[in-house]
């Protein structure tokens, strides 16, 4: 006999079954201490059993794909002994197709909270073998719910999706459910974090959800996001193309920029997300958490007139830079593998989180482009939501020309990131360390668009463009009808580089604050930070801004 036995036998009897008249059978007895224990220890082996999942072999298929399970995930992500399952009895009252033979408890998702490097998080993860982690009514409602208390609650929510979409045995009920979800993603936009973990298939509308959170993260070749499949693309452009070519980790993190961290496995995979949340605060009104830095705050930089060439066309890689500028030369590179030609990343500095974005004079000359301009607007307005201060190292020679580039609308992208640095109202520092040119100067985050502090290396040359192209321009009738044009133009050259683009001409005009010596550019940024760290920005009474888009 079964506690159910137990709780239903004294009154149960065919003279009180349904349609007849109950009779005066006692009531049932409340149940004694002994009938509790008992009730507890088939709680706990109900949930052992739902822990374990529907059965063994389904286990053994997800971990023969190097897929971890729901359970196993969520162990990896939280300090040990920290998460706190809720709902994980929740069934589907769905009928018809089968549906009401097969009804297992947790309805293919587990949530919950628990502890990141102590401090609470709150997440979701897809149980593929679960009806392959397909989205109905109470898996939808069971995200909703930890959705909502994790807005309420202010803290991150993370995101282990692997499934297969909507359960399409449920119709259109399983579509509101994704509706439900992308509402919630937007309303928390800018509110908590919002960290999607890509770890298996992400198909249809599913795929907008992830699209709608501040970072995504992939594991190649068992992940993968689209919105119509190889098979549909086939059938209607004609196209042949994997499942990993046309939505793979690589692809969505090289070619699509919808992947910000592309990796091998899930335990590197969430090891990094464990890191991601140690930089970020748990909402949008609290500072990123500090921590005691073991970095000299007064650390030289010696290295750094090594590391970068003085003669303005060389090039070299920014990368180097920053490492020698922030703590212990940790940082973590965001969109490494897109747009390459400018960098943004997170790192510290003297404890405290900071956000890098930095031309990349290694790839494409640093130019701004349309995916580089879209990709450090997305960055800059990230960190301006959850209050990260921004750092931004110049080394430009403009905006890249071409027809494609004017075609695809590089006005309209490069307005995002003026767009994003002149609604940034958190602490801006920018430095000028060689070139900066033209209206790309001024898009990253020059004084004129609002940076709290500009500094400069004595290698800076401001200017509407180089001295090559200025005068050839200015000085162009002189040079063609000269008998030495190259003389000429050498001549106006070193001219028009002495009186206009000499270190301290912009110092001299109030464009930068002062003039740093490399060597000194660590201490300085960190006390102009700490400075900062108070800093109050009055914002409009409006409803929100129009972005470029």
């Amino acid at each position: 006999m079964t506690i159910l036995d137990d709780l239903t036998a004294p009154g149960t009897t065919p003279e009180n079954a349904p349609g007849t008249t109950p009779t005066t059978t006692p009531a049932a007895a409340p149940l004694t201490a002994p009938d509790l224990r008992r009730a507890a220890e088939e709680l706990r082996r109900l949930k052992e059993e739902v822990g374990r999942g529907p059965d063994p072999e389904a286990t053994r298929r997800q971990h023969a794909k190097n897929k971890l399970t729901a359970h196993e995930r969520l162990t990896a992500l939280f300090d040990e002994g920290t998460f706190t399952e809720i709902e994980p009895l929740r069934r589907h009252r769905a009928t018809g197709f089968g549906l009401e033979d097969r009804k297992p408890h947790g309805d293919g998702v587990v949530i919950g909270w628990g502890q990141v490097h102590g401090r609470t998080v709150f997440a979701y993860a897809h149980d593929f073998r679960v009806f392959a982690g397909a989205l109905g009514e109470a898996h939808a409602a069971k995200v909703h719910k930890v959705m909502d208390l994790a807005e309420a609650a202010g803290a991150p929510l993370v995101s282990l999706n692997d499934g297969a979409g909507a359960r399409i045995q449920e119709g259109v009920t399983a579509l509101a459910g994704y509706g439900g979800i992308f509402r919630r993603n937007v309303a928390a936009s800018g509110v908590i974090p919002q960290i999607s973990v890509m770890l298996g298939p992400c198909a249809g509308g599913a795929a907008y959800s992830p699209a709608l959170t501040d970072f995504v993260f992939m594991v190649r070749e068992t992940a993968q996001m689209f919105i119509t499949g190889p098979d549909v693309v086939q059938a209607v452009t004609g196209e042949r193309i994997t499942h990993n070519g046309l939505g793979g980790a690589d692809t969505h993190a090289s070619v699509s920029g919808v992947c910000h961290f592309a990796y091998d496995d899930e335990t590197e995979c969430l090891e990094d997300v464990r890191f991601l949340i140690s930089l970020l605060p748990a909402n949008n009104r609290e500072a990123p958490p500090a921590v005691q830095a073991d970095d000299p705050a007064d650390r030289r930089t010696d290295a750094l007139v090594d590391l970068v060439p003085a003669e303005p066309g060389q090039s070299y890689d920014i990368r180097a830079v920053i490492g020698e500028l922030v703590d212990d030369g940790e940082y973590f590179e965001v969109h490494e593998a897109w747009a390459r030609n400018i960098v943004c990343a997170l790192a510290r500095l003297d404890g405290h989180t900071v956000g890098i974005v930095a031309n990349q004079p290694a790839v494409l000359a640093g130019v701004l482009d349309i995916h580089a301009s879209e990709k450090a607007a997305r960055f800059v307005s990230t960190c301006d939501a959850f209050n990260i201060p921004l750092v931004t190292l110049v080394d430009v020679p403009g905006f890249l020309p071409g027809v494609d580039q004017e075609h695809n609308g590089i006005i309209r992208h490069g307005a995002k990131l003026l767009y994003a640095y002149c609604n940034a109202t958190v602490p801006r520092i920018s430095l000028v360390l060689r070139k900066a040119y033209g209206g790309a100067y001024i898009v990253m985050d020059s004084r004129s668009i609002g940076c709290d502090l500009s500094f400069a290396w004595p290698t800076n040359e401001i200017a509407v463009m180089g001295a090559e192209g200025a005068a050839n321009v200015i000085f162009r009738r002189e040079i063609n009808a000269s008998d030495d044009p190259e003389g000429v133009r050498a001549q106006r050259i070193k001219e028009y580089r002495t009186e206009l683009m000499h270190p301290y001409y912009a110092a001299e005009r109030g464009l930068v604050d002062d003039v740093v010596d490399p060597a000194d550019t660590r201490s300085v940024l960190i006390r102009s930070l700490a400075m900062l760290r108070g800093k109050k920005a009055e914002v409009p009474a409006r409803k929100h801004g129009n972005s470029p888009t």
